[in-house]
C-alpha cells in the first residue's frame, strides 16, 4: 500500500493569511458543536434558533404555497417540469444537484436532472438512449429575475449532484453502474457555465455509483463520494490542475493502518488519514470500492452531497452514524486531518441528509431526502441546527396551470442547493417532484447562514 497523502502538485496557493484567520475562527466554532452535539440528548431543536419559526410562504411566480420560510423571506419558482425552455424543449424532470457561477451581472446556473434511460432530451449527448443530463437557467439577481433557460448536456443516466470548478464549470456524475443500449455509464462529465457540456466522460475519475464532488482550489484535488452501503472516499489528484481532461490518477481515504468501518461513528476526529491507489478505475464490474478497501480504503455509509468551503471539504453521509439518520465529514485537504464534525441524534433533528453547500457566511445548509415533510437545515459556525425551510408542495388542488400532476409533493426531497456567488443574497434550491427550482431570498445575516 502506497501512502500518497503528501504529495501535492506545484503552482496552487493556498488562500492569503487574512482569510486564513477567518476561516480559523470558523474551526474553532464548528469544534464547539462537537462538544456540544455529542452531550445533546435526541430531540428537536429548540425554537428561537436560526432565523425563527416557518410559515407559509407564496410564490411569486404562481401564488401557490410551496414553501415555509421564516419570517422575511420570500421566493420565486421556475424551470418547472414541462415548462418551455427557451431552445423550445420541455424542461425535464427529476431536478437534482446545481451549481451557480457570475457571468458579469447575471448567475448561471447548471442544474442535473436524475433521469434513466430514454431519448436524449438535448445535444451534445453521450449516449442517445439515455434521458439524464443538465440544463442551465440564467437569473438576474438585482432585478430578482429568471431570464432564460436550456439544455446543456444530454445522454447521460441519473445526475444524481456534482459540484463546481474553481475554473467555473460543472463536474456533473451519474450515480449508476451500468449499461444502456451497449453504452457504459458510471462517469463523471464537465459542463461549461456558459453554453454546453462536455459529452466525453473523464474515465480516469472513475466508474462507480457517483455522487458529489468537491474541488480543492489549492491544488486543483477532486474529492468524489459514493452512493453506495459500503462506499469508499475518493480523491482525484490530476496530472495537469485545472484541465481534468488530461488524466490523473485515482485514490481512496485510508483510516490508521488497515481498512476502518466509519458507518455507525459519531461526533469524532480521526487525526490524520492517508489515500492508497485505485489500480483499475474503469472496470467491467461494480469493484472499484472492493480495491480501495483490500487496499486499506476506509468503509463508509452512502455517501451523498460534497462541498469545499471554509478552507474545507464537507462531505454527507445520508444513513452513517449511531442513529443512522445522517453524518457530517470534515476534511481539511491541507493537513489531511479528518473527522465527524456532525452526526443526527434522530430523524426528529436532521432525517437523512442529501445535498449540501456552505453559505458565504460560513454556515452549512443541509437538503433531507428522508420521510415525511422535507426540510432544508442550516448547521450554524455556534453548534446550531435548525430547520430554515420546508417542503409545503401540496398541489392537490391545483397546480397553476403547471404541467405537472396536481398531488402532494411534501415529501419529495430537496436538492440543489447553492448560494449566488458574489453577493450570497439568493439561495438557490430544487425539490425534485414535480421539478421545480427556486430562488430564495431575506434578510440572510440576521442568522447562521
Amino acid at each position: 500500500m502506497t501512502d500518497v497523502s503528501a504529495d501535492r502538485p506545484a503552482g496552487f496557493q493556498r488562500r492569503s493569511l487574512l482569510r486564513g484567520a477567518g476561516v480559523a475562527a470558523a474551526g474553532v466554532s464548528f469544534q464547539a458543536l462537537s462538544t456540544r452535539t455529542a452531550a445533546a440528548a435526541p430531540g428537536k431543536p429548540a425554537p428561537g434558533l436560526g432565523y425563527g419559526p416557518l410559515r407559509p410562504v407564496r410564490d411569486q411566480t404562481t401564488g401557490l404555497e410551496l414553501l415555509s420560510l421564516p419570517r422575511g423571506f420570500e421566493y420565486i419558482s421556475y424551470g418547472w417540469t414541462n415548462d418551455v425552455m427557451d431552445d423550445g424543449v420541455p424542461t425535464p424532470g427529476s431536478h437534482d444537484g446545481m451549481a451557480a457561477f457570475r457571468h458579469g451581472d447575471k448567475v448561471h446556473l447548471v442544474r442535473n436532472h436524475e433521469r434513466g434511460a430514454g431519448a436524449a432530451f438535448t445535444a451534445p449527448a453521450y449516449n442517445p438512449a439515455a434521458g439524464g443530463g443538465t440544463t442551465t437557467l440564467v437569473f438576474d439577481p438585482d432585478a430578482g429575475r429568471w431570464l432564460e433557460s436550456y439544455g446543456s448536456l444530454g445522454g447521460t443516466i441519473r445526475n444524481c449532484a456534482g459540484g463546481p470548478t474553481p475554473w467555473n464549470t460543472w463536474l456533473t456524475c451519474e450515480e449508476t453502474f451500468g449499461t444502456t443500449a451497449g453504452v457504459r455509464h458510471g462517469y463523471i462529465f464537465e459542463v461549461a457555465s456558459e453554453g454546453k457540456g462536455n459529452p466525453v466522460p473523464y474515465t480516469a475519475m472513475g466508474r462507480f455509483n457517483h455522487e458529489a464532488v468537491a474541488v480543492d482550489p489549492a491544488t486543483g484535488y477532486v474529492y468524489e463520494t459514493e452512493d453506495r452501503g459500503d462506499a469508499a472516499l475518493y480523491r482525484f489528484v490530476p496530472a495537469v490542475p485545472g484541465d481534468l481532461s488530461r488524466g490523473g490518477r485515482l485514490e481512496a481515504m485510508r483510516i490508521g493502518a488497515a481498512s476502518y468501518d466509519t458507518r455507525r461513528d459519531g461526533e469524532r476526529s480521526y487525526g490524520t488519514v492517508s489515500w492508497v491507489p485505485v489500480e483499475d478505475v474503469d472496470p467491467a464490474s461494480d469493484t472499484v470500492r472492493y480495491q480501495a478497501q483490500a487496499a486499506g480504503g476506509a468503509v463508509f455509509g452512502r455517501l451523498e452531497g460534497a462541498w469545499y468551503g471554509n478552507d474545507r471539504v464537507y462531505v454527507i453521509s445520508t444513513d452513517g452514524g449511531p442513529a443512522r439518520q445522517g453524518q457530517v465529514f470534515e476534511l481539511d485537504p491541507a493537513t489531511d486531518e479528518f473527522r465527524v464534525l456532525y452526526a443526527s441524534p434522530g430523524a426528529d433533528v436532521l432525517n437523512a441528509p442529501d445535498n449540501m453547500c456552505v453559505s458565504p457566511r460560513g454556515g452549512l445548509v443541509l437538503c433531507e431526502d428522508g420521510d415525511g415533510t422535507e426540510y432544508v437545515h442550516g448547521l450554524s459556525q455556534d453548534g446550531e441546527i435548525f430547520p430554515f425551510a420546508a417542503n409545503s408542495a401540496d398541489l392537490r388542488a391545483g397546480t397553476a396551470g403547471k404541467g405537472v400532476p396536481a398531488a402532494d409533493y411534501t415529501g419529495s426531497e430537496w436538492a440543489g442547493s447553492v448560494f449566488e456567488p458574489k453577493n450570497g443574497n439568493w439561495l438557490f434550491l430544487n425539490i425534485q417532484s414535480p421539478g421545480i427550482t427556486f430562488a430564495i431570498t431575506g434578510p440572510w445575516r440576521r442568522g447562521a447562514l
